[in-house]
Formats: structure tokens, sequence, C-alpha cells
């Protein structure tokens, strides 16, 4: 219970830190949580929690393939809201494209021969 503990906190901590630089240097905010730390995080707690060779690279192979369809997201938001288009509806459509870009890359990844 304690190392659930320690991780959630770590990677709290990492969360807390990206939005409060981000208050005052957006760039510097978005570099932070841009880095995947939380990508190598969790392959960290994984390796911990399972030190397997095969496994890891099934993990980070299926991470950079589930990437890909996430990053639209960045620039549809943006868009929207420069559109005059409000914070929670632009991070709705955001957060629902990236959902059917995530379902196009289940459903078609394995057709392509795509281990996910």
């Amino acid at each position: 219970m304690l190392y659930l503990v320690l991780k959630a906190t770590i990677s709290g901590v990492l969360i807390a830190v990206a939005s409060t630089m981000a208050k005052r240097y957006p760039g510097f905010g978005a570099l932070i949580a841009s880095l995947p730390l939380v990508s190598v995080l969790g392959m960290i707690w994984l390796w911990n929690e399972r030190p397997d060779a095969e496994n890891m690279a099934a993990h980070a192979r299926a991470t950079f393939w589930y990437v890909l369809p996430s990053l639209p997201m960045f620039l549809l938001i943006p868009a929207l809201m420069q559109h005059r288009v409000g914070f929670w509806p632009a991070l709705l459509a955001g957060c629902g494209l990236t959902i059917a870009l995530y379902t196009a890359l289940t459903w078609l990844g394995p057709r392509f021969g795509l281990q996910l």
C-alpha cells in the first residue's frame, strides 16, 4: 500500500508542477507536461513490479502508437478557442476526437499487424 501511495504522490507532484509553472510561463508548463514523464514513470513502476523485457517492449511499443491519436487534440482545442468556443466545450471536443481516434486505432491497428 505504501508503494501505491508513493507512486500516486510522485505522479501527482509532476502534474502539480506542470500546471503551476503554466500559470506564469505557459510554454515552460507545456514543455513539462509534454515530456514523457508519465510514460517513463509508468515504465519504471511496471519494471519494478514485473521485470520482464518482452512485456516492457510491448508496453513501450503500444504507448508509441497510442500517443499518435492523442496529438490532434492539442491542435483542435486552441483552434476552437481561437474561434470563441469556450474552454469546456473545446476540451470536450478534443477528448471526443481523441476517443474516436483511439477507437479507430484499436479497431484498425490489428488489421495492419499492430499488436496493441
